[in-house]
Protein backbone atom coordinates (compact mmCIF):
# COMPACT_ATOMS: atom_id res chain seq x y z
CA UNK A 1 0.00 0.00 0.00
CA UNK A 2 1.54 3.47 -0.71
CA UNK A 3 -0.25 6.85 0.03
CA UNK A 4 0.11 10.18 -1.71
CA UNK A 5 -1.43 13.66 -0.70
CA UNK A 6 -2.79 16.08 -2.96
CA UNK A 7 -3.57 19.63 -1.65
CA UNK A 8 -5.83 21.72 -0.16
CA UNK A 9 -8.82 19.74 1.16
CA UNK A 10 -12.70 20.13 0.30
CA UNK A 11 -15.68 20.82 1.90
CA UNK A 12 -17.14 17.80 2.42
CA UNK A 13 -14.31 16.49 2.96
CA UNK A 14 -13.63 18.59 6.22
CA UNK A 15 -17.38 17.78 6.95
CA UNK A 16 -16.76 13.98 6.38
CA UNK A 17 -13.28 14.64 8.76
CA UNK A 18 -15.48 15.10 11.68
CA UNK A 19 -16.34 11.00 11.87
CA UNK A 20 -13.94 9.52 10.40
CA UNK A 21 -12.46 7.69 13.58
CA UNK A 22 -16.22 6.39 14.00
CA UNK A 23 -17.44 5.63 10.79
CA UNK A 24 -16.36 1.94 10.96
CA UNK A 25 -18.20 1.39 14.38
CA UNK A 26 -21.42 2.98 12.96
CA UNK A 27 -21.69 1.92 10.03
CA UNK A 28 -18.30 -0.95 8.59
CA UNK A 29 -19.36 -3.15 11.41
CA UNK A 30 -22.78 -2.59 12.21
CA UNK A 31 -25.10 -5.41 11.17
CA UNK A 32 -27.11 -3.13 8.74
CA UNK A 33 -23.83 -1.69 7.37
CA UNK A 34 -22.53 -4.97 6.69
CA UNK A 35 -25.98 -6.13 5.07
CA UNK A 36 -25.95 -3.25 2.50
CA UNK A 37 -22.46 -3.77 1.59
CA UNK A 38 -22.76 -7.69 1.24
CA UNK A 39 -24.96 -6.68 -1.25
CA UNK A 40 -22.22 -4.21 -3.21
CA UNK A 41 -19.62 -6.96 -3.46
CA UNK A 42 -22.02 -9.22 -4.81
CA UNK A 43 -22.22 -6.79 -7.75
CA UNK A 44 -18.08 -6.01 -7.23
CA UNK A 45 -17.67 -10.36 -7.79
CA UNK A 46 -18.87 -10.11 -10.72
CA UNK A 47 -17.81 -6.82 -12.10
CA UNK A 48 -13.95 -6.22 -11.57
CA UNK A 49 -11.32 -9.15 -12.34
CA UNK A 50 -8.08 -10.07 -10.93
CA UNK A 51 -5.30 -8.35 -12.63
CA UNK A 52 -7.25 -5.10 -13.54
CA UNK A 53 -6.79 -1.83 -11.88
CA UNK A 54 -9.68 0.19 -10.55
CA UNK A 55 -10.23 3.90 -9.22
CA UNK A 56 -12.03 4.15 -6.07
CA UNK A 57 -13.97 7.57 -5.46
CA UNK A 58 -14.89 8.49 -2.11
CA UNK A 59 -13.18 5.43 -0.39
CA UNK A 60 -14.12 5.91 3.30
CA UNK A 61 -11.91 4.10 5.76
CA UNK A 62 -11.23 1.92 2.76
CA UNK A 63 -13.14 -1.53 3.00
CA UNK A 64 -14.08 -1.61 -0.55
CA UNK A 65 -10.49 -1.33 -1.40
CA UNK A 66 -9.31 -3.62 0.93
CA UNK A 67 -11.82 -6.24 -1.22
CA UNK A 68 -11.08 -6.12 -4.46
CA UNK A 69 -7.40 -5.71 -3.56
CA UNK A 70 -8.22 -9.23 -1.72
CA UNK A 71 -9.79 -9.98 -4.91
CA UNK A 72 -6.11 -9.62 -7.16
CA UNK A 73 -7.55 -5.71 -8.06
CA UNK A 74 -5.08 -3.15 -7.99
CA UNK A 75 -6.98 0.43 -6.67
CA UNK A 76 -6.41 3.81 -6.72
CA UNK A 77 -9.04 4.78 -3.40
CA UNK A 78 -9.65 8.32 -3.05
CA UNK A 79 -11.55 10.52 -0.55
CA UNK A 80 -12.30 13.89 0.08
CA UNK A 81 -11.60 13.54 3.66
CA UNK A 82 -7.67 13.17 4.71
CA UNK A 83 -8.61 11.92 7.97
CA UNK A 84 -10.41 8.54 6.31
CA UNK A 85 -7.24 8.36 4.33
CA UNK A 86 -5.40 8.42 7.49
CA UNK A 87 -7.96 5.27 9.11
CA UNK A 88 -7.75 3.86 5.77
CA UNK A 89 -3.93 3.68 5.95
CA UNK A 90 -3.61 2.28 9.44
CA UNK A 91 -6.05 -0.33 8.76
CA UNK A 92 -3.94 -1.18 5.63
CA UNK A 93 -0.85 -1.65 7.47
CA UNK A 94 -2.08 -4.13 9.74
CA UNK A 95 -4.63 -5.75 7.81
CA UNK A 96 -3.69 -8.42 5.28
CA UNK A 97 -3.80 -6.67 1.81
CA UNK A 98 -3.64 -8.22 -1.96
CA UNK A 99 -3.16 -6.40 -5.03
CA UNK A 100 -1.96 -2.68 -4.34
CA UNK A 101 -3.64 0.04 -2.59
CA UNK A 102 -2.35 3.30 -3.25
CA UNK A 103 -4.75 6.31 -1.48
CA UNK A 104 -4.86 9.63 -2.28
CA UNK A 105 -6.58 12.62 -0.76
CA UNK A 106 -8.46 14.15 -3.49
CA UNK A 107 -12.15 15.25 -3.95
CA UNK A 108 -14.06 13.95 -6.51
CA UNK A 109 -14.94 16.75 -8.34
CA UNK A 110 -10.89 16.83 -9.17
CA UNK A 111 -10.51 13.22 -10.19
CA UNK A 112 -9.66 14.69 -13.34
CA UNK A 113 -6.30 15.00 -11.90
CA UNK A 114 -5.40 11.69 -11.90
CA UNK A 115 -5.10 11.01 -15.64
CA UNK A 116 -2.04 10.52 -15.76
CA UNK A 117 -2.44 7.17 -13.85
CA UNK A 118 -5.10 5.89 -16.39
CA UNK A 119 -6.54 4.35 -18.34
CA UNK A 120 -8.54 2.69 -15.55
CA UNK A 121 -10.30 -0.84 -15.90
CA UNK A 122 -12.97 0.70 -13.93
CA UNK A 123 -14.18 2.62 -11.46
CA UNK A 124 -15.98 2.21 -7.77
CA UNK A 125 -18.39 4.57 -5.64
CA UNK A 126 -20.44 3.02 -2.85
CA UNK A 127 -22.62 4.88 -0.66
CA UNK A 128 -23.80 7.41 -1.61
CA UNK A 129 -19.86 9.70 -2.30
CA UNK A 130 -20.99 11.12 -5.10
CA UNK A 131 -24.54 12.47 -3.58
CA UNK A 132 -22.20 15.17 -2.61
CA UNK A 133 -21.52 16.17 -5.60
CA UNK A 134 -23.10 19.06 -6.99
CA UNK A 135 -22.32 18.39 -10.62
CA UNK A 136 -22.20 14.86 -12.09
CA UNK A 137 -21.99 15.61 -15.41
CA UNK A 138 -18.80 16.87 -14.56
CA UNK A 139 -17.75 14.23 -12.95
CA UNK A 140 -19.10 11.77 -15.87
CA UNK A 141 -16.42 13.92 -18.67
CA UNK A 142 -13.51 13.53 -16.12
CA UNK A 143 -14.21 9.95 -15.68
CA UNK A 144 -14.68 9.44 -19.66
CA UNK A 145 -11.09 10.35 -19.83
CA UNK A 146 -9.57 8.11 -17.24
CA UNK A 147 -11.08 5.29 -17.82
CA UNK A 148 -10.83 2.65 -20.89
CA UNK A 149 -13.42 2.65 -23.68
CA UNK A 150 -15.61 -1.02 -22.43
CA UNK A 151 -14.55 0.45 -18.65
CA UNK A 152 -17.37 -0.63 -16.25
CA UNK A 153 -18.27 1.38 -13.36
CA UNK A 154 -20.08 0.35 -10.43
CA UNK A 155 -21.83 3.51 -8.62
CA UNK A 156 -24.14 3.56 -5.27
CA UNK A 157 -25.90 6.45 -4.76
CA UNK A 158 -28.83 7.29 -2.09
CA UNK A 159 -32.29 7.71 -4.23
CA UNK A 160 -34.24 10.25 -4.39
CA UNK A 161 -37.25 8.14 -2.48
CA UNK A 162 -36.76 5.00 0.07
CA UNK A 163 -39.90 3.51 1.18
CA UNK A 164 -38.30 2.83 4.25
CA UNK A 165 -37.31 6.02 5.58
CA UNK A 166 -40.46 7.46 4.09
CA UNK A 167 -42.55 4.69 6.41
CA UNK A 168 -39.76 5.07 9.52
CA UNK A 169 -40.58 8.33 10.21
CA UNK A 170 -44.30 8.94 8.86
CA UNK A 171 -44.77 6.12 11.85
CA UNK A 172 -42.27 8.30 14.50
CA UNK A 173 -45.05 11.37 13.05
CA UNK A 174 -42.16 13.58 11.49
CA UNK A 175 -43.18 13.77 7.84
CA UNK A 176 -40.46 16.65 7.28
CA UNK A 177 -38.30 14.00 7.79
CA UNK A 178 -40.52 11.33 5.89
CA UNK A 179 -40.05 13.40 2.74
CA UNK A 180 -36.96 15.05 2.71
CA UNK A 181 -35.46 13.56 0.67
CA UNK A 182 -38.16 14.74 -2.23
CA UNK A 183 -36.83 17.92 -3.44
CA UNK A 184 -33.49 16.23 -4.30
CA UNK A 185 -31.69 18.69 -2.02
CA UNK A 186 -30.85 19.05 2.04
CA UNK A 187 -28.10 19.97 4.28
CA UNK A 188 -27.05 16.85 6.75
CA UNK A 189 -25.41 17.29 9.67
CA UNK A 190 -22.12 15.47 10.03
CA UNK A 191 -20.96 15.62 13.80
CA UNK A 192 -20.32 19.43 14.12
CA UNK A 193 -20.02 20.34 10.81
CA UNK A 194 -22.86 19.99 7.01
CA UNK A 195 -22.61 18.99 4.10
CA UNK A 196 -24.76 19.23 0.71
CA UNK A 197 -26.41 16.34 -0.60
CA UNK A 198 -28.30 16.02 -3.85
CA UNK A 199 -30.73 13.07 -4.70
CA UNK A 200 -30.73 13.22 -8.48
CA UNK A 201 -33.44 10.76 -10.47
CA UNK A 202 -32.76 7.95 -12.24
CA UNK A 203 -33.02 10.21 -15.63
CA UNK A 204 -31.02 13.16 -14.19
CA UNK A 205 -28.02 9.95 -13.57
CA UNK A 206 -28.76 8.93 -17.06
CA UNK A 207 -28.70 12.41 -18.50
CA UNK A 208 -26.04 13.39 -16.67
CA UNK A 209 -23.77 10.34 -17.99
CA UNK A 210 -24.46 10.41 -21.49
CA UNK A 211 -22.70 9.87 -24.09
CA UNK A 212 -19.70 8.87 -22.07
CA UNK A 213 -21.57 5.78 -20.47
CA UNK A 214 -24.61 3.64 -21.07
CA UNK A 215 -26.13 1.97 -17.93
CA UNK A 216 -26.06 -2.20 -18.21
CA UNK A 217 -27.80 -2.70 -14.98
CA UNK A 218 -29.92 -1.25 -11.79
CA UNK A 219 -30.46 -2.78 -8.23
CA UNK A 220 -31.71 -1.89 -5.23
CA UNK A 221 -29.46 -1.87 -2.23
CA UNK A 222 -31.58 -2.04 0.92
CA UNK A 223 -34.91 -2.45 -0.59
CA UNK A 224 -36.39 -3.94 2.35
CA UNK A 225 -33.01 -4.08 4.62
CA UNK A 226 -33.58 -0.84 6.94
CA UNK A 227 -31.68 2.30 6.30
CA UNK A 228 -28.60 2.50 9.59
CA UNK A 229 -30.75 4.74 11.61
CA UNK A 230 -32.41 1.29 12.10
CA UNK A 231 -29.42 -0.69 13.68
CA UNK A 232 -31.00 -0.48 16.96
CA UNK A 233 -33.44 -2.75 16.00
CA UNK A 234 -31.39 -5.10 14.14
CA UNK A 235 -28.96 -5.59 16.52
CA UNK A 236 -31.76 -6.69 18.73
CA UNK A 237 -33.61 -9.03 15.98
CA UNK A 238 -30.77 -10.16 14.23
CA UNK A 239 -32.49 -13.08 12.69
CA UNK A 240 -35.45 -10.62 10.97
CA UNK A 241 -32.96 -9.31 9.51
CA UNK A 242 -31.17 -12.26 7.90
CA UNK A 243 -34.78 -12.74 6.60
CA UNK A 244 -35.27 -9.54 5.20
CA UNK A 245 -31.43 -10.18 3.10
CA UNK A 246 -32.78 -12.97 1.49
CA UNK A 247 -36.11 -11.07 0.56
CA UNK A 248 -33.62 -8.39 -0.70
CA UNK A 249 -31.80 -10.60 -2.64
CA UNK A 250 -35.29 -11.86 -4.61
CA UNK A 251 -36.27 -8.58 -5.33
CA UNK A 252 -33.92 -5.90 -5.40
CA UNK A 253 -33.64 -5.64 -9.30
CA UNK A 254 -37.37 -6.07 -10.20
CA UNK A 255 -38.49 -2.57 -12.30
CA UNK A 256 -40.59 -1.92 -9.25
CA UNK A 257 -38.17 -2.32 -6.65
CA UNK A 258 -34.91 -1.10 -7.44
CA UNK A 259 -35.77 2.68 -7.70
CA UNK A 260 -37.25 2.45 -3.91
CA UNK A 261 -34.43 1.44 -1.71
CA UNK A 262 -32.19 3.46 0.80
CA UNK A 263 -29.47 3.30 -2.18
CA UNK A 264 -29.86 2.45 -6.06
CA UNK A 265 -26.16 0.56 -7.65
CA UNK A 266 -26.09 1.16 -11.19
CA UNK A 267 -23.73 -0.55 -13.35
CA UNK A 268 -22.41 1.61 -16.39
CA UNK A 269 -19.80 0.70 -19.67
CA UNK A 270 -17.79 3.64 -20.89
CA UNK A 271 -18.92 3.63 -24.45
CA UNK A 272 -16.46 3.83 -27.81
CA UNK A 273 -17.64 7.60 -28.78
Amino acid sequence: MTRCSSGALHHAGLAFDSIAEQYDDVFTRSLIGRAQRDAVWDVLRQTFSMGERVLELNCGTGEDALFLSRMGVSVVACDASERMIDVAARRMAIMSVGAPVQLEALPTERIGELVDRGPFDGALSNFSGLNCVADLSDTAQQLARIVKAGARMVLVLSTRFCLWESMWYLAQAEPARAVRRWKGHVTASLGEASVEVFYPTMRDINRMFRPFFKLQSQKGIGVTVPPSYVEHLASKHPGVLKKLQVVDHAIASLPGCRSIGDHVLLVLERTEA
